[in-house]
């Protein structure tokens, strides 16, 4: 199995003068899940190279066994270090795709028009897509094949705005992702904050919040294993 992770290239944490980028855990947890599986992977983000890490996210309180794995991993570090270019990424070449969140995704890969594309078509070809924590608020400009919202009448979870409210950045993000979902008609549901929480829909997979990384990665490869 091929897998597309998609990262954020956004760094700029709106006008606090502070960075942001892609979560580390929400990165590396899928990571393994994929490689211990034996899925190939493949990173790719808006401008390729090197994507930003949102530095908090290297802090000692949210390190876990698989970022301090995946810091320590050549291998991996050097595929995070050449990113492939969104553009250059076509949805036939993969058999699924995983978005890990972080607040960069919320500034850029939810208006980039390759992302949204490329999402569309994943789902047009059944196949998988799995985003978690800020990223399933990529999913806003998503739409079905009749021009619908992609999340109307489906069930997805994403950051609460509890989880928003106790990070301090309601008021610096542009928009809120529970609030987001539930403004395309989703049906957003969501466990207790910081607790791992996973919704299904069909092809459609969301997680809450960091905790909830190795949980959607673990869904997506038992909805990638079904489907053989």
């Amino acid at each position: 199995m091929k897998v597309l992770m998609v990262l954020t290239s956004h760094d700029q944490l709106g006008n606090t003068g502070r960075k942001t980028g892609f979560w580390l855990e929400e990165l590396a947890a899928p990571y393994y899940v994929f490689k211990e599986v034996g899925y190939e992977i493949t990173l790719a983000s808006p401008n390729g190279g090197q994507p930003p890490l949102d530095p908090k996210s290297a802090e000692p309180d949210f390190q876990t066994n698989a970022t301090r794995r995946f810091e320590a991993d050549a291998e991996a570090s050097k595929a995070l270090a050449s990113t492939v270019k969104l553009a250059d990424v076509f949805a036939a070449d993969f058999d699924t795709v995983f978005y890990p969140g972080g607040h960069g995704p919320l500034w850029d890969l939810a208006e980039d028009k390759h992302s949204i594309a490329l999402i569309e078509s994943f789902l047009a070809a059944r196949k998988p897509v799995a985003l978690v924590c800020h990223a399933p608020g990529v999913l806003r400009h998503v739409e079905t094949i009749d021009g619908r919202p992609l999340v109307e009448g489906k069930k997805v979870t994403g950051f609460t705005n509890t989880e928003e409210a106790g990070v301090g950045l309601t008021e610096v993000v542009p928009f809120l992702v529970e609030d987001e979902l539930k403004a395309g008609g989703g049906l957003y549901s969501s466990g207790p904050d910081w607790g791992a929480y996973v919704v299904q829909d069909g092809l459609l997979i969301t997680g809450q919040n960091p905790a909830s990384s190795t949980a959607a990665a673990q869904r997506l490869v038992e909805a990638l294993e079904a489907s053989v």
